[in-house]
């Protein structure tokens, strides 16, 4: 690793976000505590930003409201900058949202009868009654309520600054969330979202996040290729360009 790599803490962040999250997940099992990583808006965003679809992504699960708080919050959790696009930029939104319509998002895939721990190690399963879709509903209700009490407007209308600073609230949970995060507890929330978010911005492009190869192409992996062992044990950098599970490259 360079210099400038250890001086840059947002490639270091996403760089060890990998050791929690395979690069081509569906979905996670569980919540992968971690720092937000809200930044000021980058002075070069514009250029980073990746080519617009003709066609807009239509969400199938999320309402019209949910959608633009998903899109405000990815944008602020991994904000583009010097260093490339951001999750906003990578599709981050597309792949929460299709997780919606999985097994996962029902809890179909977990043993879902109580008694519930919230204090239990993570090696113990899902620790909730309230399953990831109900998670991402009532949890968007609640910090757009939450939101609204500033001054009326809800988060995605809110400056960048005030984002973050709610954001960082969310995660550090505590007593002032009580009034509004009844139905379900506002750092259960802000952990959810934030692992999507990161698998968004890893996961293979079938699955709808990390359009472009942007999230490997940024920490250097050289994604689904068949063969890399002959670089792993050297000390530069992999040359050929990362290649997804249906064979594009980046």
């Amino acid at each position: 690793m360079s210099d400038q790599d250890q001086d840059n803490p947002r490639r270091d962040f996403l760089r060890k976000s990998l050791t929690l999250i395979p690069v081509v997940t569906v979905a996670s099992t569980g919540f992968g505590g971690s720092m937000l990583m809200a930044t000021p808006e980058p002075a070069h965003a514009a250029e980073a930003k990746l080519p617009v679809s003709d066609k807009a992504y239509e969400p199938s699960y999320f309402t019209a409201e949910e959608w633009a708080f998903i899109n405000a919050a990815v944008a602020r959790l991994i904000p583009a900058d010097a260093q490339g696009p951001g999750a906003l930029e990578a599709g981050a939104p597309q792949y929460i949202d299709r997780q919606m319509n999985t097994p996962y998002a029902a809890g179909a895939l977990w043993f879902m009868q109580g008694p519930f721990n919230a204090d239990a190690p993570s090696e113990m399963g899902w620790q909730s009654k309230l399953v990831p879709k109900d998670i991402y509903r009532l949890g968007i209700a609640a910090t757009d309520a939450w939101s609204k009490a500033f001054n009326g407007k809800p988060f995605a209308a809110q400056d960048s600054a005030t984002q973050d600073d709610m954001l960082r609230r969310m995660e550090a949970g505590g007593s002032e969330m009580t009034a509004h995060f009844e139905a379900v507890p506002a750092k259960m929330f802000f952990n959810l979202l934030l692992q999507n978010t990161k698998e968004g911005f890893f996961c293979d492009p079938i699955h709808g996040g990390n359009q472009g190869m942007v999230g490997w192409t940024m920490i250097g992996f050289p994604g689904a290729r068949a063969d890399f062992m002959d670089w792993v044990e050297r000390n530069e950098q992999y040359p050929f360009p990362a290649v997804s599970i249906r064979g594009e490259r980046a």
